[in-house]
């Protein structure tokens, strides 16, 4: 009878088990759903509609003719131009955004600048539009603050010497108001990452500063450098509102050229702007992809 008992008690032990041991199930997923579905409906949506309208006639049948048109002397001028104001300014941003990051972090600058400069950094990344072209028809613009200050208290036009604001470096000195906060933000977590152990070895084994810069610090910060040039490219070459608002149809960019056929006013190609859609998308999903493969190299050094 023991026996059968204990049989028992084992039996209805193996049954209950699973069931005490089962864990509660979790709707923390659900979370993230609107994420998931503000990427679908503004992001994925968006995106294969574009290709698709790339590769269709106004009718909608099938055609390569929208992408052909891409090599249209027009096509490639335009794509030329925002190419050249991408590297500019992301040239210029990644070069004078190191510089500052590096003055916060190891530049031995008071440390209540860090928080100050960081802040502004993340406001004024993300200040662009038409506020922005306004800001600098204001201030750079003929009659702008600083051109008027510089005229009246130096005898200095700027603009008698060649610069125009509705021009090619008038667009890239606009682009680095928020090119050099992007860069700051994004390489600062890098500089942090910089043991001080390497530079303590260097110094013990006898290598000047630059030493230590060419063979440790440099090799080191190659990946994010080169990621955040690139992020930066890709972040000017998609921008239009603050281009459109600044120079209109004087500099002939793809992302002006690409309102224009979507809009109609006297080019109206739908299909042929999705097809400069796409090849934005190409071009920046490069950018994006060696961003992300260069991040992926530079997060294994700094572990």
């Amino acid at each position: 009878m023991a026996a059968a008992h204990e049989a028992d008690l084992a039996t209805d032990g193996a049954r209950t088990g699973p069931v005490r041991g089962r864990a509660p199930r979790s709707f923390a997923w659900l979370g993230t759903a609107p994420f998931f579905l503000f990427a679908a409906l503004f992001l994925i949506l968006p995106t294969l509609t574009l290709i698709a309208g790339a590769f269709q006639t106004p009718a909608g049948d099938f055609t390569f003719q929208n992408i052909i048109g891409l090599f249209t002397p027009q096509i490639i001028a335009a794509y030329r131009i925002s190419i050249e104001v991408s590297l500019a300014s992301a040239g210029l941003g990644a070069f004078l955004g190191f510089f500052i990051a590096y003055a916060i972090v190891h530049g031995g600058l008071p440390g209540s600048l860090r928080p100050l400069i960081v802040t502004f950094s993340g406001v004024a990344s993300n200040f662009a539009g038409i506020p922005l072209a306004f800001a600098f028809i204001a201030t750079l613009g003929r009659i702008g603050l600083v051109t008027l200050f510089l005229k009246d208290t130096f005898d200095v036009n700027i603009y008698r010497y060649g610069f125009n604001l509705l021009s090619f470096w008038g667009l890239t000195i606009t682009y680095l108001y928020f090119q050099i906060p992007l860069m700051i933000l994004i390489i600062t977590p890098a500089l942090d990452g910089l043991k001080k152990e390497w530079r303590e070895a260097a110094s013990i084994l006898g290598a000047s500063t630059w030493q230590y810069w060419r063979h440790v610090g440099i090799p080191v910060l190659a990946p994010s450098i080169l990621g955040c040039f690139l992020l930066l490219f890709a972040n000017s070459f998609g921008a239009i509102a603050t281009a459109y608002a600044l120079t209109g149809s004087s500099l002939n960019i793809v992302p002006i050229l690409l309102y224009a056929q979507i809009r109609g006013d006297v080019l109206y190609n739908p299909n042929l702007g999705y097809a400069l859609a796409f090849g934005m998308i190409a071009i920046t999903g490069c950018s994006n992809i060696l961003y992300l493969w260069l991040r992926a190299r530079a997060e294994r050094w700094q572990r």
